[in-house]
């Protein structure tokens, strides 16, 4: 069997390593961005601002369910690089196995909360009456996907820790292409609102899982694996849940948090609903280049470090944050000058526009500060320092966040600029416990070279 180009990434030049591995993931996210936009995009130009209300609301709550599932799912990303970094093709392909049944589990538990009580959680989310039917029904039918969600990420959880981040690629490019042709039919041909997009995402997602199914069948791979290993072995369990877990909490909470704003402001009206669910979208665009170098430095320093190379795990995290900050820039410039421009892409509402316009000002300035927080998560999910990434989570998000929104809530003449400054605030306040981590985990990084020698 041939070594799979993933292990390229223990090799070479660093900078050209990493964006060439990055890059693919970028327009993956940028596809899944697309994917996730195209429901808020066509609902907005061919329904009502309920139904655009409803797909806003019910897309934050499938969003962090989503989140969570990506995020456990780096404890496989991270298990299979350190095993292939170390060339251990038996151990890694026991990880993926255990991979599996893990979110077998995880996809079936969570059908079962989500799709019989649909309505309990609208009602939680605090989503106007007008829409809450809808909204309801939305988070209902895409809960009946969860089962192809959660397929599609540990798929590509597997892709990434091979260092392949270019079939990821085109399974979402396939998936996004269904979802706005589903989109189109549903919504804009037969009238079916919120409903029909959910309809087509759930579509979509199931016929992406399939021909990943596919793509993998045909790859050589650069580990074994059968039918059997596909089972909780032990040892991999404990380390994928030691990894994957703290990710997981630390990244359901924080999306509790952007959860909380929705509430906040679906009390303001329909309008300002919908203008959040619009600004989210737009910054999930915002964030690309930071979010691709997450995942990419993740893969990247779990391969390195599991061959011994922590010299190229720490080049790659400051290469990360100097390219990410010059988009961060771009993108910020952008977004506080032209969020306008950015929100009519979503809807043709006067208001709607206007509102997401006051809450992309104050994002903004968090696209420079998350240029330099995400290749920092990334870096310590690589090196499997999860728990410290979940700590820093908890203090942004409940410490930081909540109540920064909560507080500017209360004000009198409280806009949405305001409410959305919570975000960046919570994100200065990460980025220092981040660089007092790096310091503290370097002065102690020769006892892990030691140790990784001895081991080898």
């Amino acid at each position: 069997m041939h070594p799979a180009k993933g292990q390229s990434l223990i090799q070479g030049r660093i900078l050209k390593s990493l964006i060439s591995f990055a890059f693919p993931v970028l327009l993956a996210l940028f596809l899944q961005a697309m994917y996730g936009a195209a429901d808020l995009i066509i609902v907005g130009q061919f329904a009502n601002t309920y139904e655009q209300s409803s797909v806003a609301s019910g897309s934050q709550l499938l969003n962090m369910i989503t989140m969570i599932i990506t995020s456990l799912t780096m404890g496989v990303t991270v298990f299979v690089g350190d095993c292939i970094g170390s060339g251990n093709r038996e151990k890694a392909g026991q990880g993926v196995g255990t991979g599996i049944a893990i979110f077998a589990v995880l996809a079936v538990v969570v059908t079962a909360l989500v799709v019989p009580f649909s309505d309990g959680l609208a009602a939680f989310m605090h989503a106007p009456a007008e829409a809450f039917a809808q909204t309801s029904g939305y988070v209902r039918i895409c809960g009946m996907g969860t089962v192809f969600i959660t397929a599609y990420n540990v798929l590509g959880a597997i892709f990434r820790g091979i260092g392949d981040s270019k079939t990821p690629l085109i399974t979402v490019a396939i998936a996004c292409v269904i979802n706005i042709f589903g989109d189109l039919l549903l919504v804009a041909g037969f009238g079916m609102g919120a409903a029909g997009a959910a309809i087509a995402t759930v579509s979509a997602q199931a016929i992406s899982v399939v021909f990943s199914l596919y793509f993998i069948r045909k790859k050589k791979l650069p580990f074994d694996f059968s039918r059997e290993y596909i089972r909780f072995d032990g040892p991999s369990l404990k380390k994928i849940l030691l990894v994957g877990v703290p990710i997981a909490l630390q990244e359901m909470l924080v999306q509790f948090s952007f959860l909380f704003i929705q509430v906040v402001v679906n009390s303001m009206g329909v309008a300002e609903s919908a203008a959040v669910g619009v600004a989210e979208k737009v910054c999930v665009f915002l964030m690309l280049v930071a979010s691709a170098y997450m995942q990419s430095i993740s893969a990247f320093v779990a391969q390195n470090n599991g061959a011994g190379r922590f010299d190229r795990s720490r080049k790659a995290l400051f290469y990360g944050i100097e390219t990410a900050l010059l988009a961060g820039l771009i993108m910020g410039t952008f977004a506080f000058f032209g969020g306008s421009m950015l929100a009519s892409i979503f809807t043709s509402e006067g208001p709607v526009i206007a509102y997401a316009h006051s809450y992309l000002k104050a994002y903004a300035i968090d696209c420079l500060l998350t240029a330099i927080l995400f290749c920092f998560v990334g870096y310590f999910n690589g090196c499997g320092k999860t728990v410290f990434v979940m700590v820093q989570g908890v203090v942004g998000a409940f410490c930081v966040r909540i109540p920064a929104v909560f507080l500017m809530s209360r004000m009198e003449g409280a806009t949405l600029f305001h409410i959305g400054l919570g975000t960046p605030i919570s994100s200065v306040a990460q980025i220092l416990l981040c660089v007092l981590a790096y310091r503290y985990y370097q002065a102690k990084l020769p006892k892990q070279q030691a140790y990784k020698q001895a081991a080898r």
